[in-house]
């Protein structure tokens, strides 16, 4: 039956075209956008988590960004702790020579002070951003160094910074090389030779503001028990040193191995959240297609019912 008011063929067509232009959207905003769940709206339990785990991401980016701070850090405490270890040596090579009968120990002396400022050198050079773990200047460098290492979110939705740590203390004081105003610093601490039981309480170099101790320094009344001390007193120094050393290398091994583990991490949350959110492409492709056209077939078919109109005008010009 054809109506003047109603034309129930217009009425459906119409719906169906709604319906398909409305699904058409969809799809191209997923084409354009790449994402099937662009916002709360689309899926909010999956926009949720995907919003929270782009979060954390930027803060394992934080954590990369202070591991490598630490990394470098560590590094230039190893290589100026690495290149005072060989001078001392060379130190320690001096005062042996020392030892033989008729040799000018002045002379040596004046090598020996060139290679304790070379080791002043080598301390002081050993900064990055501000920090130096080879010099102690004062109580507050005794402190562990503490390096941001990781970030972790438990299940009841806290959060937490894991750092990394690298102990100063040891147990003859710290493992900062030179001390300014104390004794604790490696070359620079009269514990040695007080363990040692050495007649005189020997230091490789005394801190600027503390000089108080017995420099190795070889003069004309330097006796062979002197520099036998000084050898014995001097080898357990370098011990401790190659022990920090060794503990600086750990830690920067460890370090490496944190970062490769974060940035495996960010790229499995990066997967995480494609898995959740991210568009099929082929798939949004292919229905992106279709539906155009059944748009354009429901288009025709609103046209065909639209048409009953007409039919209805050529009833009444008969």
């Amino acid at each position: 039956m054809h109506s003047l008011h109603t034309n129930a063929g217009a009425i459906g067509a119409l719906g169906v075209l709604r319906s398909i232009s409305a699904n058409l959207a969809l799809e191209q905003n997923k084409v354009s956008s790449g994402y099937r769940v662009a916002s709360a709206a689309d899926n909010a339990a999956y926009w949720s988590i995907a919003t929270t785990m782009r979060s954390d991401d930027k803060s394992l980016s934080s954590i990369q960004d202070a591991l490598g701070l630490g990394a470098a850090t560590v590094d230039v405490a190893y290589s100026g702790m690495s290149a005072s270890i060989d001078v001392v040596s060379e130190i320690k090579a001096k005062l042996i020579a020392a030892r033989e009968p008729g040799v000018d120990r002045l002379k040596i002396n004046k090598e020996i002070t060139a290679l304790k400022e070379q080791i002043y050198s080598i301390v002081l050079s050993s900064t990055f951003s501000g920090s130096n773990w080879l010099h102690r200047i004062d109580a507050s460098d005794d402190g562990d160094k503490q390096i941001v290492g990781g970030f972790t979110r438990s299940a009841d939705g806290s959060v937490s910074v894991q750092t990394l740590s690298y102990g100063m203390s040891n147990p003859l004081g710290t493992n900062h090389l030179i001390d300014e105003n104390y004794h604790n610093g490696i070359l620079t601490n009269v514990e040695f030779a007080r363990n040692l039981g050495t007649a005189t309480e020997w230091v490789l170099l005394s801190g600027k503001n503390h000089a108080i101790h017995e420099d190795m320094i070889l003069t004309s009344t330097t006796t062979d028990q002197d520099v036998e001390e000084m050898v014995s007193v001097i080898d357990a120094m370098q011990e401790k040193m190659i022990d920090a050393a060794a503990s600086l290398g750990a830690m920067s091994k460890r370090i490496a191995t944190q970062q490769d583990f974060v940035a495996d991490l960010r790229g499995a949350t990066a997967r995480g959240i494609g898995r959740l959110v991210d568009a099929d492409m082929n798939e949004a492709s292919t229905r992106l297609k279709a539906l155009q056209t059944q748009e354009q077939l429901a288009i025709q078919s609103l046209s065909i019912a639209n048409a009953t109109s007409d039919t209805m005008l050529q009833l009444f010009r008969n």
